[in-house]
């Protein structure tokens, strides 16, 4: 419900927000289970193989949307033809991609084995790229009617719940694979949840052929969508295929893991996909610069907000943290702390992203061209400085997101700088009490890490949550206004966050 003082793009953001952050602690919740099975009953050499062939697997999937996953909500917004003809095309476009990106991933298999000999169902496994890149157009054609619970129903309950079962399973049977086996169970099964409520809401397409003309169009038209897609994704996973070349799969495995835990405060972001594309471009379509601007810093906000107050309550604990993974991934601690604090610094140039692929896709392209080279080069220059130093490789391993916590900090002020500039007004969602609230929760977790090693149980158990309610005392009490406080206004239930609409849409 909105009001003067809440402007109806924020509450629909707030409303999608509020969905999604009861999506993200189910995710959270269904993750954990995964990373202790992975880390305890696979170890790290295959947890790292696996992690080199996923990551190559999602890039191709990634590809295969063809900026889809951004560019659909415009193609919908700015057709005279049946929004599910559009869909469909989208769709078909969509797999036919797949179908290339397999057939190369099948006759080239090294690309995604890169250290280790192709056996077993090594050759099969880009087979399963049509399934994530399917469910991403299908779950952003839900996303342009605001039905944000399949996407929450797909990604934080089924797939990520699908993985932690399979894998425990699969490890009794078939111990090289089932990590393998377990993603492809958990991408089938998303692919499921994503098309039943597409046909329920937009209905089967009547009449509706393929038609080459209108994909290629299509295609050229997201060119720079996919380009920036592949570009930001590439910057969150670059560093995993350059330590794949440099270090052996156990200590790739060790810092997938700590990217793991590090990678769940991202789903924050993620999360406000689905609902901030279709806001921005509505606002667009009117020529409102400033209410995009708002959005903008508010979305940016509250990303930030969640996220500081993750990264410091983990980062205190870190090694306990790690631990809870396995005793052979503790050497991942150092490089969770600079992954969870690269999330933060990364969330303002990622929200001002979600507008600049719109307003400006080609310097945006270039902007993230240029980043993602100077990633890579500083990413190599660190690693083989701590080599010629004499650190060990665990250490070495820590210059990858050392790297990429000072790029994507510059590529946050250069984002948000050049949209700034294009709306004529900042889109900064800097406010000095988030300063003052890490401060605060940092002194209380400091305090506890003070703590003699008998006591370190109390460091976990007592401090984390010390931390994380100083933290959020200070947010709540100073730094939070109205249109803050009503991301937390109406909390969903459990059975709001998880089961799909009836009907498709959300209202």
């Amino acid at each position: 419900m909105t009001t003067a003082d809440q402007p109806e793009d924020i509450a629909a953001l707030a409303k999608g927000g509020r969905t999604n952050v009861a999506g993200f602690v189910l995710r959270l919740g269904a993750r954990i289970p995964f990373l202790f099975i992975a880390g305890h009953m696979y170890g790290a050499a295959l947890v790292g193989r696996f992690a080199i062939a996923v990551v190559v697997v999602e890039f191709a999937a990634l590809i295969a949307t063809l900026g889809l996953k951004r560019g659909l909500a415009q193609a919908l917004s700015s057709t005279d033809r049946p929004h599910n003809h559009v869909v469909f095309d989208a769709l078909a476009l969509a797999l036919i991609a797949s179908l290339i990106a397999s057939a190369m991933l099948f006759a080239f298999p090294q690309a995604m084995y890169p250290n280790s000999a192709i056996v077993g169902l090594d050759r099969f496994f880009p087979l399963i790229i049509l399934a994530p890149a399917l469910s991403d157009v299908s779950l952003a054609a839900l996303a342009y009617r605001h039905n944000v619970k399949a996407s929450v129903t797909a990604r934080a309950v089924i797939e990520p719940w699908t993985l932690s079962i399979f894998a425990f399973l699969f490890s009794f049977f078939t111990h090289k694979d089932g990590l393998v086996l377990a993603y492809v169970a958990s991408m089938v099964a998303a692919l499921t949840a994503s098309i039943v409520p597409l046909i329920r809401s937009y209905g089967v397409p009547h009449g509706w052929s393929p038609q080459v003309g209108v994909l290629w169009q299509m295609t050229r038209a997201n060119t720079p969508l996919a380009g920036a897609d592949a570009l930001e994704w590439g910057s969150r996973n670059v560093d995993r295929l350059i330590l794949g070349t440099l270090f052996a799969p156990s200590v790739v495995g060790i810092y997938y893991m700590a990217q793991q835990v590090a990678s769940l405060p991202q789903k924050l972001k993620t999360s406000f996909d689905p609902i901030l594309g279709p806001v921005v471009t509505q606002s667009l379509a009117r020529g409102d610069l400033a209410a995009i601007a708002r959005q903008v810093r508010q979305v940016a906000f509250w990303i930030i907000a969640a996220q500081l107050a993750l990264a410091i309550t983990a980062s205190i604990p870190r090694e306990g943290v790690m631990a809870t993974i396995g005793p052979q991934f503790v050497g991942g601690a150092a490089p969770m702390v600079f992954l969870l604090f690269a999330e933060v610094f990364a969330s303002t140039g990622a929200v001002s992203e979600s507008a600049l692929v719109y307003m400006a896709r080609h310097r945006n392209l270039l902007i993230s061209m240029t980043m993602l080279a100077l990633q890579i080069a500083l990413s190599f220059a660190l690693i083989l400085a701590l080599r010629t130093a004499g650190y060990g490789v665990t250490t070495q391993a820590a210059g990858a997101p050392i790297a990429l916590m000072l790029v994507v900090l510059l590529t946050s002020f250069i984002k948000a700088g050049v949209l700034g500039r294009i709306l004529g007004v900042s889109v900064s969602p800097m406010r000095w009490p988030l300063i003052w609230a890490a401060c605060a929760g940092a002194l209380v977790g400091g305090a506890f890490a003070l703590l003699p090693p008998a006591w370190r149980w109390a460091q976990v158990s007592i401090g984390v949550a010390a931390t994380l309610a100083a933290y959020l005392f200070v947010i709540w009490r100073y730094a939070f206004g109205p249109d803050d406080r009503a991301l937390f206004s109406k909390m969903p239930s459990a059975e709001e966050a998880t089961l799909p609409n009836e009907g498709g849409f959300i209202r």
